[in-house]
């Protein structure tokens, strides 16, 4: 290009291409691709507004542009999404953590004691965000974490150890329960499982259809394995422990029924900040203690 391309015109055209193009969020994405491309933050960015880009620069951030328009993900093209106040490594092998997950990070949290050990389960752990954020807020909490996919569970380990908590978090592959030990006991199990009903899912936006089907896909109700999760937890949660669940908007109702009928007390359903039902509860009997 023989114009000069500063900041705040390269800002300002991609802003509009992106609005064009119906591009969610078109301005923060603008920035938050620049800001990568400069290796530096947004808020840099309005303090050098009138910084010229260099040739390499322009380039790199035409490519990212290409490709957010295809339909990656931003957060795949920057490798980053922060979570919970802290910045989580992802890419194509994990599903993108949400802000709602950080609601049921919130709600585990108020399980685990500040000041004493403590056990949990995250079960379909993914990039590791909320077993390594329960490590992270309780020091003395020990995280057992399981996924199907061996390369999910590869990119949660590198979060563990690049947060400071691998020597806490423990992440193996396998189906759900299948590689937790029968004789182990915890406070809290949390999960995010996959709970889309398998129809949706061609709706869903190009970038969603980007992530791993396997994190998305629920089978033909989109509660195949949120029914698995809460079948196999009782068996390892302590007396008076908590599962706690990520699930649809619309299946409050079907998995109240569902910890209800497997024997968990105080069944109930909290809504995201949107007032959408988003998180589910169940607490382990005191009196039966774990099935098994």
């Amino acid at each position: 290009m023989s114009e000069t391309w500063t900041i705040r015109k390269v800002l300002t055209w991609t802003t509009q291409h992106f609005e064009k193009r119906q591009v969610d969020a078109p301005r923060l994405t603008a920035e938050i691709l620049l800001a990568h491309v400069l290796k530096t933050s947004r808020v840099r960015l309005y303090v050098d507004l009138d910084q010229p880009l260099g040739k390499e620069e322009l380039a790199s951030f035409r490519a990212l542009i290409e490709r957010r328009m295809a339909g990656e993900p931003t957060q795949y093209l920057t490798g980053v999404k922060e979570f919970y106040n802290r910045s989580f490594k992802v890419d194509a092998r994990v599903l993108i953590p949400r802000p709602e997950t950080e609601l049921l990070v919130e709600a585990a949290l108020h399980v685990l004691p500040r000041d004493a050990p403590s056990r949990a389960l995250d079960v379909c752990t993914g990039s590791g965000c909320i077993a390594i954020s329960l490590a992270a807020e309780r020091p003395q909490a020990s995280i057992l974490a399981t996924d199907v996919s061996p390369d999910a569970c590869a990119l949660a380990r590198e979060n563990a150890e690049a947060l400071g908590v691998g020597a806490r978090v423990t992440v193996v592959q396998g189906d759900l329960f299948a590689p937790v030990p029968a004789d182990a006991r915890f406070q809290l199990i949390a999960s995010n499982p996959p709970y889309i009903a398998s129809g949706e899912i061609p709706g869903l936006s190009a970038e969603v259809r980007r992530e791993p089907h396997l994190a998305l896909d629920g089978g033909q109700d989109g509660l195949k394995m949120v029914r698995r999760v809460i079948e196999g937890a009782r068996r390892y949660l302590l007396p008076g422990g908590l599962l706690a669940m990520e699930i649809g908007e619309t299946q409050g109702s079907a998995v109240r029924e569902l910890l209800q009928a497997a024997g968990f007390e105080n069944a109930r359903v909290e809504k995201d900040l949107e007032r959408r039902d988003r998180l589910a509860f169940g607490t382990q009997p005191a009196a039966t203690g774990p099935q098994g």
